[in-house]
């Protein structure tokens, strides 16, 4: 990703600040925000279950120097992530997963509104010099096939158009191999968040892309 210009004043000012005091610069760990909803959050469990916590534990077990910060809210929609972005990328973040969509979905948002919003996130992200993962999400059947088609198809284009890694879905870990029965047991009762068994599915799923995101923004 290229430099924006917020971020190249950034990294500039506090590669000035360690200059002028004298510190020798020391590697620290790449820091990554997740910006979602609840399955970011991790809804119906307790932290070290949470999405986050498992997610950096495997990442530090891969012999990544990585701290997650957990910036999901349960229910938000990409609107919520939108309006929330600019105080979640601090300067001492350096990439974020930006998995939004399931709660617009739930409640029959314009896809075109939905894109929008995603595109201020990544705008916003690209101005930091933040590297981004973006996960996708697909639209079920019963909102017509026009709205499908366009709601699937904004997240892989816009991965493209603002040049960020890409993953098709959250649940990446969880596919059923020919039996949705077998979901269930990663599932909490809802049918819709996972159990702590789940998010350990998920994250190994999930879990390689994010340390190309780890490795990206380390090379930034």
């Amino acid at each position: 990703m290229g430099y924006g210009v917020v971020g190249i004043l950034r990294k500039v000012l506090i590669s000035g600040l360690f200059a002028c005091c004298g510190f020798a610069a020391t590697a620290e760990p790449v820091v990554i925000a997740a910006l979602g909803d609840s399955l970011t959050h991790g809804f119906g469990l307790v932290e070290q279950d949470g999405f986050v916590p498992q997610m950096e534990e495997w990442l530090i077990e891969q012999g990544a120097d990585v701290r997650m910060i957990n910036a999901g809210v349960s229910g938000d929609t990409t609107a919520g992530g939108a309006a929330r972005v600019n105080w979640t990328l601090t300067p001492d973040v350096d990439g974020m997963i930006v998995a939004l969509g399931g709660n617009d979905l739930l409640r029959g948002i314009d896809p075109a509104a939905s894109r929008a919003n995603l595109v201020k996130i990544l705008t916003e992200a690209q101005q930091a010099d933040v590297d981004v993962l973006l996960i996708g999400m697909q639209a079920p059947g019963n909102y017509g096939p026009e709205y499908k088609q366009a709601f699937d198809a904004m997240y892989p284009a816009l991965a493209q158009e603002f040049d960020t890694l890409y993953v098709e879905s959250f649940f990446v870990g969880l596919q059923p191999d020919g039996d949705p029965n077998a979901v269930r047991q990663f599932m909490q009762p809802d049918g819709i968040h996972p159990n702590a068994r789940g998010v350990a599915r998920i994250v190994e799923g999930l879990g390689p892309k994010v340390m190309d995101l780890v490795r990206q923004a380390r090379q930034d």
